[in-house]
């Protein structure tokens, strides 16, 4: 999308969702992209033998990025993202299809601002990254 028009808005209206599976070389790479190097995130063994969880875990910052990417998309060219905010409630693990989206939640169209409730869903539905996002539209 090049850009949205705040007249054409409603609330309630979703944002397009995205679907995510990463992978062992995609989580590899963004960690060592952000310098992160908790072995969770990479070596199974590590992760389910030592941290005890049921497999690699899908980063908390890389749902932000996800989230974050969702909202940059819907907007195009016309928008500015102006507040941004997310929180990891529950974990994820490599080989989950996790699925990012949202809804507008409130138009104020003289001041040209659009809020919104954005997600990360696991497999199930549930939402495990819930957040909210606020957009300028010129």
């Amino acid at each position: 999308m090049s850009g949205v028009n705040i007249s054409d808005l409603n609330v309630g209206e979703a944002l397009p969702e995205r679907s995510h599976t990463a992978t062992n070389v995609s989580l590899f790479l963004y960690n060592a992209a952000i310098w992160n190097p908790h072995r969770i995130h990479y070596d199974e063994p590590y992760t389910t033998n030592v941290e005890k969880h049921p497999g690699v875990v899908i980063d908390g910052p890389l749902q932000g990025d996800w989230l974050n990417q969702v909202v940059v998309n819907w907007m195009g060219e016309s928008g500015t993202l102006i507040q941004f905010n997310y929180s990891n409630r529950r974990a994820s693990y490599l080989g989950e299809t996790l699925t990012s989206g949202g809804a507008i939640t409130a138009i104020d169209t003289d001041a040209g601002l659009v809020d919104m409730e954005i997600y990360i869903k696991n497999e199930n539905g549930d939402v495990i990254t819930p957040g909210t996002a606020q957009v300028k539209i010129s």
